[in-house]
């Protein structure tokens, strides 16, 4: 990510997006303004627990409390006897496809194949994003 300034002294903050060779043709100062929904894939973040995966806040820190202040606690009754699909645990995080909606198109830059989006987009360096114009 980066910046520019507009001619009215307005700092926007920008992502700076690479053009693949067979899309070089279709840019153009037209697009400059319109909106657009970028995909791509959000960075990998392995195995986490659940304080970093779902937010939780995890439990008190003292009366009692021993090695596990960040453990997810109970997952359920003992009633049906068993874990239901969706129950928020620790797992894989990250690295799925996001879109990424309300961005727009500040500058083209044809000359060095480059758009410049307002705002960031998902994944990390140096990976294919999806930029569809609405």
């Amino acid at each position: 990510m980066t910046q520019i300034f507009l001619e009215t002294g307005k700092v926007i903050p920008v992502t700076v997006v690479k053009v693949a060779e067979e899309s070089v043709k279709s840019l153009s100062e037209d697009l400059k303004d319109k909106p657009v929904l970028v995909s791509g894939l959000s960075r990998g973040k392995g195995f986490t627990g659940v304080m970093k995966r779902w937010n939780f806040h995890g439990q008190q820190a003292t009366r009692g409390q021993s090695d596990k202040p960040r453990a997810a606690g109970s997952i359920g009754a003992q009633t049906p006897g068993k874990v239901f699909k969706g129950k928020k645990m620790a797992g894989h995080h990250g690295n799925k496809k996001v879109t990424i909606l309300g961005l727009k198109i500040v500058r083209v830059v044809p000359e060095s194949q480059e758009i410049m989006v307002s705002g960031p987009v998902p994944g990390a360096r140096n990976t294919d994003l999806v930029i569809k114009v609405m």
